[in-house]
């Protein structure tokens, strides 16, 4: 998903040089991506069946594959929308499946082996910005695009036989009948849920144009570097979070998380030069994935029915707003579209928050295992912030 999702973003510039690929259309084609993304989780919603489908994660992979090798085939803005949407679509239901196996399997294990599998992400991001950044003064855009194929093969035979979860989240910790007490989670997973739609806005920006944006004030190797740097830092990122998590709160870890990121993001804009370039990657890389890992367990820890699906269907409209909403600022270059992205990353940590007053650190919960028949609540252990 690394790879087939963000090779993009390094690759973009060469489209920009060498394709003829406008500004206008770049953002076009993001968008198109994150429409498929979109289409793809709400798939995960309405038929649960696919998050345990071992077909559905197979025919993914050589879908997602596919559209790599058929992107340097043609020069018609038309088609590449269409392959672009392709690999969001299969991209999201690559990203349910395994999330939905990772935390199924993994649940009665530390939240470093759950965090090290969303650092899967960071490193497809590492190495297919590593790979164009090698092939940018030897080949071009069409190389790129064949190359990051052939990358994204390798780890789609790698990861063929994972083995989906085994029942659906949503039945995860389900009950019979009234079987919930306690607080009501519905005005913290709303502080939540806005926190995580506006993360995508403005993290979807730097996501897509910062490479294009360090380069028009650094030297082009610069762009392409800091790509790669992003992928690095966001390997580790998730564990490391998850450790955090032992002595800080989400709330407090989320928000924290948010404003790191909003500097990272802004600093191209408003400092330039190379330096200023490999922080923001640092910033960006360490902070993206940490922040999804941090949220979706927050709202697994609330209780709130088919949360994952439901901030992943949120993050996803945020992505698709998000290159629409700065595309009249890309006539003047991408610096004002990263202040944009910085400002609205910082109003997600505004929600977030809110989501520290009084949030519930210890749930209370019933259980039943007989048809109409109540147990007495149990309260869930206090936050433990060392599992998903």
């Amino acid at each position: 998903m690394g790879v087939g999702r963000f090779v993009y973003t390094p690759i973009l510039p060469l489209m920009h040089t060498q394709a003829g690929l406008s500004s206008a259309a770049g953002a076009n084609l993001a968008t198109a991506n994150y429409i498929g993304y979109l289409v793809g989780a709400l798939m995960g919603i309405a038929m649960p069946a696919l998050v345990r489908s071992p077909a559905v994660l197979r025919g993914s992979l050589i879908v997602l594959t596919g559209s790599l090798v058929a992107m340097p085939a043609t020069h018609s803005v038309t088609v590449w929308i269409v392959l672009r949407l392709l690999a969001g679509l299969t991209s999201a239901l690559i990203f349910v499946v395994a999330v939905s196996s990772v935390l199924s399997h993994l649940r009665d294990h530390p939240a470093h082996l759950p965090g090290w599998a969303f650092g899967g992400v960071g490193a497809g991001i590492a190495l297919s910005g590593l790979l164009v950044l090698v092939l940018r003064s030897v080949a071009d855009w069409r190389a790129a695009w064949w190359a990051s194929a052939g990358l994204a093969a390798v780890f789609a035979a790698v990861s063929w036989n994972l083995r989906p979860e085994d029942t659906p989240a949503s039945e995860a910790g389900s009950t019979t009948g009234p079987a919930r007490q306690g607080p009501r989670p519905h005005r913290w997973f709303t502080a939540l849920f806005a926190a995580y739609t506006l993360e995508g806005i403005g993290y979807i920006v730097a996501g897509t144009f910062l490479v294009a944006a360090i380069e028009q004030s650094s030297p082009g190797w610069a762009g392409s570097g800091a790509w790669v740097l992003v992928g690095l830092a966001a390997v580790p990122s998730s564990a490391l979070w998850a450790r955090l998590g032992r002595r800080w709160s989400r709330p407090d870890l989320l928000c924290a998380a948010l404003v790191i990121q909003a500097v990272g993001i802004a600093l191209p804009a408003l400092i330039g030069g190379v330096t200023a370039a490999l922080i923001s990657a640092l910033l960006f890389g360490a902070t993206f994935l940490g922040v999804s890992t941090i949220a979706l367990a927050a709202g697994t820890h609330l209780q709130f029915p088919r949360s994952v699906a439901l901030l992943t269907a949120g993050y996803s409209v945020g992505q698709i707003l998000g290159p629409l909403v700065v595309t009249p600022l890309l006539h003047h270059g991408y610096h004002q579209a990263l202040i944009l992205a910085a400002l609205v990353v910082l109003a997600a940590a505004g929600a977030a928050a809110v989501l520290r007053i009084g949030f519930p650190h210890h749930m209370a919960v019933v259980r039943s295992t007989v048809p109409g028949r109540r147990s007495a609540p149990t309260e869930t252990r206090p936050l433990r912030t060392d599992r998903p």
